[in-house]
């Protein structure tokens, strides 16, 4: 056998994710990047500072000023910032199907048309037809600008009846266009994006599988491998059924309470083994950053290292007992007697 191949035995697989599993990178570094503007940091450092340890701990670091009894949501929305950027070129931007002229609700409203009269049998709000379409006959109703513009320069305007009820007209088509105008309103306030939303959409940013990690995650039984992660539940569950994972029955992360410390600690390679019923000692751990690496490390596991999020001069003296450039190198092969043969192609 090569000098360069390498084979032993272990009894579970204990998985990081992002950075080993998925490639969610572009759009942590964004978010982090946001919270770096947001408190007047550079971006470059807070997003070095951050990268492999718990979005609860760095939001401490980096903004004291949130009360404990705050972090849950305060780690809950930064995580879904994550996932907002992760989507937003899909969904917002280029590559999405809101832009398209089928589709889009600006593109098409009745004040971008051009038309005097815009076909009543689709709403301003809503691509279903208006149930008000087939009692209309000629002469034609004015267009739908005519009318936002008629509102918007009425001389008396009708006032809210004491009863909290609203504005009341005599002319019942005039009401009927008040509530077409109140529902534009609304629905283009739901289009509205703020500055950074808009960035985001600009760029995809998109979650991805790493290679080699289908084919690994396959060869495992069941019930032989977890997932241990410095993102919280929401972050990690969406990050993995974007690309297709499962997430394992023990899949650890942050915010859950019976962890101590977070990595660089051994705490969640230590309780996922401990979950799966096997010594952390006799699990292979699968890691990409320094501080996943030491943890790894720490938990006394065989810390296989993948170069996919960081330069393998950045990880390479962290203490990983096997350096690959992905999971592609290492095969996973059950043994008869229950174990697991590692082959590692350095």
């Amino acid at each position: 056998m090569s000098s360069n191949v390498h084979t032993f035995y272990a009894d579970a697989v204990l998985f990081d994710m992002d950075g080993t599993l998925t490639d969610s990178i572009a759009a942590v570094e964004a978010a982090w990047g946001k919270v770096a503007k947001d408190i007047g940091q550079d971006p470059a450092y807070v997003i070095a500072a951050t990268h492999g340890k718990r979005a609860v701990d760095n939001l401490a670091q980096f903004k004291p000023h949130i009360k404990a009894h705050e972090m849950d949501d305060e780690v809950q929305n930064f995580e879904e910032s994550i996932l907002f950027f992760a989507d937003a070129y899909n969904m917002h931007g280029p590559g999405s199907q809101l832009n398209s002229p089928a589709s889009s609700p600006f593109l098409n409203s009745p004040l971008s048309s051009g038309y005097a009269t815009p076909d009543l049998s689709i709403s301003p709000c809503s691509s279903a037809p208006s149930s008000r379409a087939s009692s209309f006959v000629s002469p034609r109703r004015p267009s739908f600008s005519t009318k936002l513009n008629n509102m918007l320069t009425m001389s008396v305007v009708p006032e809210a009846s004491v009863y909290g009820q609203g504005p009341q007209f005599e002319d019942s088509i005039m009401e009927e266009d008040q509530q077409d105008i109140i529902m534009f309103e609304a629905n283009q306030k739901k289009h509205v994006l703020e500055a950074w939303q808009q960035e985001a959409a600009s760029v995809d940013r998109s979650v991805r599988i790493l290679p080699g990690v289908k084919r690994m995650m396959s060869s495992i039984p069941e019930g032989r491998y977890a997932v241990a992660t410095s993102g919280a539940k929401t972050y990690a569950y969406g990050c993995m059924t974007r690309v297709g994972i499962t997430p394992p029955k023990v899949t650890i992360t942050a915010d859950d309470k019976r962890l101590k410390a977070g990595k660089p600690a051994p705490d969640p390679f230590l309780l996922a083994a401990s979950e799966l019923g096997f010594s952390a000692k006799n699990c292979v751990v699968f890691e990409d950053s320094p501080s996943g690496i030491r943890a790894g490390v720490a938990s006394g596991a065989t810390v296989i290292a993948v170069c996919t999020s960081h330069e393998r001069k950045q990880i390479e003296h962290a203490g990983a007992h096997f350096l690959v450039e992905n999971m592609e190198k290492v095969k996973c092969e059950p043994c008869a007697d229950g174990r697991l043969k590692f082959t590692v192609q350095l």
